[in-house]
This record gives C-alpha cells, sequence and structure tokens, in this order.
C-alpha cells in the first residue's frame, strides 16, 4: 500500500478515535471507528495480527453503547475504559496497513462491503464473556 494512503487512512481513525473519545463523535466518525476494527479483524483473520477476539468485541459493544447514548441523550461519545482497546486496535491497522500487500487490504474492504450488505450481526464471533477491557 502506498505509504500515503495508509498515512491517510490512519489519520482518519485516529481523529475518528480523538473525536469519539472527548464527545464531539457523530454517526460518521463512530462508523469510521467501525470501519477500520473491521477491516483490521479480516486482515487478523488472514494471519496479520494477534488481537484477542475479545478486543474485537468490546469495540462492538462501545460503539453500541455509545449509539444507544446518543439515541437518548444525543450525546456521542465512547466510554473512558474501552479507549485504550481501540488505541490497540488502531495501533495492529496501522502496522497492517504497513506490512501488509495490497491486495489483501483490498480483499478485506471487499469482505467488509460483504457483511455490511448483508444479515449478520457481526463478522466477530461471539466469544461468550466478554468484559469491557
Amino acid at each position: 500500500m502506498a505509504e500515503a494512503s495508509a498515512r491517510e487512512q490512519s489519520l482518519s481513525s485516529h481523529l475518528a478515535l480523538v473525536a469519539c473519545r472527548d464527545g464531539h463523535g457523530n454517526r460518521h466518525l463512530f462508523n469510521e471507528l467501525m470501519r477500520t476494527v473491521y477491516v483490521a479483524w479480516f486482515l487478523q483473520q488472514k494471519g496479520y495480527g494477534k488481537e484477542s477476539v475479545s478486543s474485537f468485541k468490546t469495540a462492538e459493544y462501545a460503539v453500541e453503547a455509545a449509539l444507544e447514548m446518543a439515541h437518548v441523550s444525543d450525546e456521542w461519545v465512547l466510554a473512558e475504559d474501552t479507549v485504550p482497546v481501540f488505541e490497540r486496535l488502531l495501533a495492529l491497522h496501522d502496522s497492517q496497513l504497513a506490512s501488509v500487500p495490497l491486495h489483501k487490504v483490498i480483499h478485506a474492504e471487499q469482505r467488509l462491503r460483504q457483511f455490511l450488505a448483508g444479515t449478520a450481526i457481526s463478522p466477530v464471533p461471539d466469544t461468550g464473556q466478554v468484559g469491557m477491557s
């Protein structure tokens, strides 16, 4: 992947996290975070990463909780205790963008589009007992 493109994707994700962490999030920024989390998940399934499944599930649950809170209070913010999980997943994705062949990133993005077009609740398997850290 071209270094400039990888930097742009990384910057977009990190800025989304900062905004969502600081209470300045919105639907688009939360979608950006989850897009990054899911692409990182798909790349990890192909051997590029070793984050725990529970980290990915925690990210999903954190965004779901934030969306519920936004629906009730119009406040778009991530729970503070989930921010370190997002930081780890964004760091994973940064390392993936720096090392994964472009065709694999494109394939992961295609898998994301297929997931979004389908009816599945999540591409990440349920671990049964997932904490918030």
